[in-house]
């Protein structure tokens, strides 16, 4: 189990905290805390393909989930020590690259703009 200052997250928990900040952009989030949320997204839209072969439910469940999918990788932007604008690289193709390796990055231990660490 990954443990942040305070609290443990677990894929549970971490889907907790990103559905209760659905439109929040503000603040940090753990790279535990983003990727256990994006694990359920992911699983869930293919959950959605395997039931409905036209995709329907799988494009309802992506824009239902794209703003709590934005709001969190804002945040974990925010930990690194980026603005949340910066998940727009990743329409220049190329840009998934950083992008990933940013999320995947360990937070800064200090506080910094966007507030104390997740």
């Amino acid at each position: 189990m990954i443990t942040t200052v305070n609290n443990p997250i677990t894929f549970g928990n971490a889907i907790s905290i990103c559905m209760s900040k659905f439109f929040d952009f503000n603040g940090r989030a753990s790279r535990p805390e983003y990727w256990w949320f994006y694990l359920f997204t992911l699983l869930l839209s293919w959950g959605a393909i395997l039931v409905d072969r036209t995709q329907v439910v799988s494009m309802f469940i992506n824009a239902v989930f794209l703003p709590p999918a934005l709001a969190a990788g804002a945040r974990r932007l925010h930990d690194t020590n980026r603005s949340g604008w910066w998940q727009l690289i990743i329409l220049t193709i190329i840009g998934i690259i950083p992008l990933i390796i940013w999320l995947a990055s360990k937070g800064s231990n200090q506080k910094n703009q966007y507030g104390s660490p997740a």
